[in-house]
């Protein structure tokens, strides 16, 4: 067997299992039932501000996001949901705290999927005036439980602090709701800052029910520590099988939450959003410029989206191994280096000519 066909084999051993989950449909995306992870974000914008809404939501589309959500804060905001929708095509989700009334009217202005509790907005006959609106639009509801929203009962029950089993509690109460009404279009979020809370949230619920997850680490920080928190958080659930769409919380620009989503999507082979980086650390062997020659690549590479690995090595000691698993790449010697393609040696070129020929290489791919 030769080195490539073992390669495959060990992806294929490697291969992410994931849970099965129900099939919801949010406008044209597909969420669980097998179908690929789906990346959200949430406008930071007032949505009664429709140019400014609509601007956002079309960066974040082209930067990768595949639903958003906008909050909806009083009626005003329900109404601009009709004009948004007129100039994007994205799903969309309303954002509702409270007030059942928001909600009808999101779902008459064309909304795809509310995110509602249906325990926090009063009497049952307020929940089924939603759901009988909903029902026959085929709009989901996502129940959205965070560490700092459990009701004080639960959070007595469990010693006066969230807790993982205090979440699960809390966001079955909602499921329950509706699931007396015969509505089970349902999905579950469980967001906290604790990242192991979230993810012992997350590991109880999965086995409990069949419904798709959204998941997050909710209030995670600014675009540094944010991502190394999601990273750890989410990409945990991830690797375990578990999730069917992830929105990156993030205190910076909405569509810094969409790449580092599609990042950590990508590094667990989850999804393909193009090239995929091997890059080496250096360190005292390294004897080319390695790092300002790894920007250069990457910036010279920004618009490409072919699927494939490009590995960018310092050393003869792991850089041939790592370039010759990639599908071109580079391993440094003295002031020159190997390309690699497919496995195979094509030949040495000089530390200035690195750049290009890669770059010309890659566009012949």
């Amino acid at each position: 067997m030769n080195q490539m066909n073992q390669m495959n084999q060990v992806n294929q051993m490697d291969q992410i299992v994931r849970r099965q989950s129900r099939r919801i449909m949010v406008g044209d995306v597909q969420i669980g039932g097998g179908a690929p992870i789906a990346v959200q974000s949430m406008t930071n914008t007032l949505t009664k501000d429709v140019n400014s809404t609509v601007e956002q939501i079309l960066r974040l589309k082209e930067a990768g996001c595949e639903i958003i959500r906008v909050a909806v804060a009083d009626s005003e905001d329900a109404d601009a949901i009709k004009d948004i929708k007129r100039q994007v095509h994205m799903p969309m989700v309303a954002d509702i705290h409270f007030d059942y009334r928001l909600a009808l009217k999101a779902i008459e202005n064309g909304i795809d999927k509310l995110r509602i509790n249906p325990g926090n907005i009063g009497s049952m006959d307020r929940v089924q005036k939603i759901v009988a609106a909903a029902k026959p639009r085929n709009i989901p509801i996502r129940i959205g439980v965070n560490a700092g929203s459990i009701h004080k009962e639960i959070l007595k029950k469990y010693g006066g602090k969230p807790t993982s089993e205090g979440m699960v509690e809390s966001a079955l109460e909602h499921v329950r709701i509706l699931e007396d009404l015969n509505y089970g279009n349902i999905v579950i979020s469980m967001k906290g800052t604790d990242i192991k809370m979230t993810i012992d949230a997350y590991r109880s619920m999965a086995e409990k029910v069949d419904y798709p997850l959204h998941l997050g680490i909710t209030h995670a920080g600014t675009l540094f520590e944010g991502s190394i928190r999601s990273a750890i958080g989410v990409g945990s659930l991830l690797a375990d099988g578990i999730g069917d769409t992830i929105r990156i919380s993030l205190t910076d620009d909405p569509v810094e939450e969409v790449k580092v989503a599609k990042e950590i999507l990508k590094s667990l082979n989850l999804r393909n959003y193009g090239i995929n980086y091997i890059t080496c650390p250096t360190c005292g062997r390294t004897q080319i410029q390695l790092i300002e020659l790894s920007k250069k690549i990457q910036e010279g590479l920004k618009d490409v989206n072919k699927p494939i690995t490009v590995a960018i090595m310092g050393c003869a000691v792991n850089g041939p191994g790592e370039a010759r698993q990639s599908d071109i790449g580079i391993a440094g010697g003295v002031g020159e280096a190997l390309l690699f393609k497919k496995g195979e040696i094509i030949r040495k070129i000089k530390e200035e000519e690195i750049v290009q020929t890669l770059l010309d290489e890659i566009e012949k791919m």
